[in-house]
């Protein structure tokens, strides 16, 4: 059977979104531990978070019969660093620039080499989960080290940026009001 199907973000970050809005409400209510941040801090956060995701993963196309891409899965991968490195890497720094600045807002002690770690390990989820993707529904992403070198960049510029705001006494300020967890819901 012939078939081809678009899966549209909305359908799937759009309920996410309102459980997590949901989720963070009740916990907020009840004053839940775990939380870093106030409503401003996690909703930005989530927003992000959904940006990232439509960005990356959709519109997710699945693809059957003969309309399925027969091309292998290994021929996605360009493992070779650098090699076609061009201006189509700055898209990818910017998408990463606002994680390397939310992280430490969120887990106020994390250090600069663990927010570049994390933002290699989230990179480096979002490549799999892309290549996992083309190999289930022959969706035609390719896997590319050279995405996860510009986004790590771009998370150790964005926490570049937030020690540069934080030297800042009105920057600084602003930033411990919207990351102190006892903001309340306006």
């Amino acid at each position: 059977m012939d078939f081809q199907y678009k899966i549209p973000a909305a359908a799937v970050l759009g309920p996410a979104l309102l459980v997590f809005a949901l989720v963070a409400l009740v916990r907020h209510r009840r004053d839940a531990p775990g939380w870093r941040g106030g409503p401003l801090l996690r909703s930005v956060t989530a927003l992000y978070a959904t940006a990232v995701a439509s960005l990356t993963f959709f519109p997710l196309w699945i693809y059957g019969g003969a309309y399925r891409n027969e091309a292998e899965w290994i021929g996605q991968i360009q493992p070779v660093p650098l090699l076609l490195a061009d201006i189509t890497m700055v898209p990818n720094v910017i998408m990463f620039l606002p994680l390397g600045f939310l992280l430490p807002l969120l887990f106020p002690r994390i250090t600069r080499g663990r927010t570049v770690l994390a933002c290699a390990l989230i990179s480096l989820g979002i490549e799999v989960t892309q290549l996992l993707q083309y190999i289930a529904f022959a969706h035609g992403r390719a896997v590319d080290i050279n995405d996860l070198i510009a986004n790590t960049l771009g998370g150790l510029l964005g926490y570049a940026v937030l020690r540069a705001a934080r030297r800042a006494a009105t920057t600084r300020a602003a930033l411990e009001r919207v990351s102190s967890p006892a903001q309340t819901v306006g």
